[in-house]
């Protein structure tokens, strides 16, 4: 058959903003593969929330890298909200949690699962599915003995195709077909970041996501500690999207276990923070300028007087006798109190989840 009249094969990229996927879809891209991206949100990805709102991250520069690495690849991308789906991940994973509260080996599954099935794979005739992972990268996920499991479990066999370490890995169908050439794929394995860092000078790009940290906070310590604080004070595993991006912002404090407070940091965090006051009892000094403080729980009176000492701690009128504090509650009662800020030694550590 003339090359002219060779079927040119089609692959879907999970494409998660970060170097790896960026790099995997581009090798197989320069094999003359038609690829596509698919880009999932979780709710819990890292970009595009606290990035935006703290002043400490106002120098950086604003931008999805999902959308960006499409546009360096020149590939179409794929935008799906799983973050209802991916509750049942989270709050039920069948491969157990990560360090933290991550259920990645869970989460491949089901990312790869959703690309798979999702309907225009086979109406428009797609053939297999690139990631960027990499053999031993990911103590969770990324291991010689899951690496299968997610291409059993996900029901994409020996169609998903790991371009940066698939010579460590049996030939995949793409491979065997001779749809990509596996002596133009890598052999990348281990954590060290260094030989994907260098493939990506190789082919041409000096920007990129910076690889370490990841991508979503349920891999943070101080992130999943407020994860769990939350659903054991529900006395339940559950929540909404709401509740997981409010974990991202403030200082969480429980002083008991009727209620905490979510107090904010800075300008950027007040004004995210005045989006929630009509769904908490909420607390603002009047006096001096401060933060603005939600109450989540079921707080007596007293709790709410040490709430707002707390609060207080926090504002401008910290080193004062009494500052003026206003408690608007959830019923529409407003309060008005003359309290004294606590001092710094008074807020145990324990109280900060």
């Amino acid at each position: 058959m003339p090359s002219s009249q060779i079927e040119q094969r089609k692959a879907v990229a999970l494409i998660s903003g970060g170097l790896d996927s960026m790099l995997a879809a581009k090798v197989i891209k320069d094999q003359g593969v038609h690829v596509e991206g698919i880009n999932f949100y979780t709710g819990f990805c890292v970009e595009g929330h606290t990035h935006a709102i703290r002043k400490k991250d106002k120098r950086k520069e604003k931008r999805n890298n999902a959308l960006w690495t499409a546009e360096q690849l020149g590939i179409k991308l794929h935008i799906i909200d799983i973050s209802e789906q991916y509750k049942d991940i989270v709050i039920n994973p069948k491969h157990g949690y990560g360090q933290n509260l991550n259920p990645c080996l869970d989460c491949k599954i089901f990312m790869v699962n959703q690309a798979q099935a999702w309907a225009w794979m086979e109406e428009n005739d797609f053939d297999f599915i690139i990631t960027g992972e990499v053999v031993g990268q990911r103590p969770k996920s990324q291991r010689a003995d899951t690496m299968p499991i997610i291409a059993k479990e996900s029901g994409a066999e020996d169609r998903l195709l790991r371009p940066l370490c698939a010579k460590n890995l049996p030939p995949t169908l793409p491979e065997r077909e001779g749809w990509v050439d596996r002596e133009r794929l890598y052999d990348f394995h281990g954590r060290n970041r260094k030989p994907q860092i260098e493939l990506a000078h190789q082919l041409g790009f000096d920007d990129f996501a910076q690889p370490a940290g990841g991508c979503c906070f349920l891999t943070d310590e101080s992130y999943s500690r407020k994860l769990a604080d939350l659903w054991q004070a529900r006395g339940e595993r559950r929540y909404e999207l709401d509740d997981i991006l409010l974990l991202k912002i403030g200082r969480h404090i429980r002083p008991n276990e009727r209620f905490k407070i979510m107090v904010s940091r800075e300008e950027g965090e007040n004004n995210f923070l005045e989006g929630y006051r009509k769904e908490f009892t909420n607390i603002r000094i009047l006096s001096h300028p401060g933060p603005l403080a939600l109450v989540d729980g079921t707080p007596n009176d007293e709790d709410l007087a040490l709430a707002a000492r707390i609060v207080a701690r926090y504002s401008q009128g910290r080193a004062e006798d009494t500052v003026e504090v206003q408690i608007d509650k959830m019923d529409g009662e407003v309060r008005l109190l003359q309290i004294a800020p606590l001092l710094a030694d008074d807020i145990p550590k324990a109280w900060f989840i």
